[in-house]
């Protein structure tokens, strides 16, 4: 079952059971889908609906800083509680061990030696590690690798 009908089908069971929070983070979800699909003028795949879900998840963990910032906990805590909701869709993420190992090849492929360098390496990482990896989680490997 690919990831959208996955949604879809969790959607209808949380309606049923009247689980509120799951209900409105899901439907927030599919339309963020059907959104996409209406702009690219076709049905998306799982890699596409990743990327949507990965945009979702990143505003969310924007929300939670700013709220956590400002001393408003319970509204941060509602931003996590729906990031935890997102998260069993996405695929099984690569640890950083595993990213840190593409990198430092990658890196060697390329000859990369500064900062400058840093698109060419995460172009090259993220085409690799696929949706198995974040892009902030990467980018902050190859920053760190880059620098020392």
């Amino acid at each position: 079952m690919n990831i959208k009908a996955q949604i879809e089908q969790d959607f209808l069971t949380a309606y049923k059971a009247k689980a509120e929070i799951k209900v409105s983070v899901l439907r927030l979800l599919k339309s963020a889908i059907a959104n996409a699909e209406i702009a690219a003028k076709k049905e998306l795949s799982d890699d596409e609906v990743v990327k949507i879900l990965y945009k979702e998840i990143k505003q969310r963990e924007d929300s939670v800083s700013e709220y956590s910032k400002v001393g408003r906990k319970e509204s941060a805590d509602k931003e996590q509680e729906e990031i935890d909701l997102i998260k069993p869709y996405l695929p099984a993420q690569l640890d950083d061990a595993e990213i840190e190992k593409i990198v430092d090849r990658v890196i060697a492929e390329t000859g990369a030696t500064s900062p400058k360098e840093m698109g060419l390496v995460m172009s090259r990482v993220m085409s690799e590690a696929g949706s198995g990896a974040s892009g902030s989680t990467v980018s902050a490997i190859v920053k760190n690798k880059l620098l020392s």
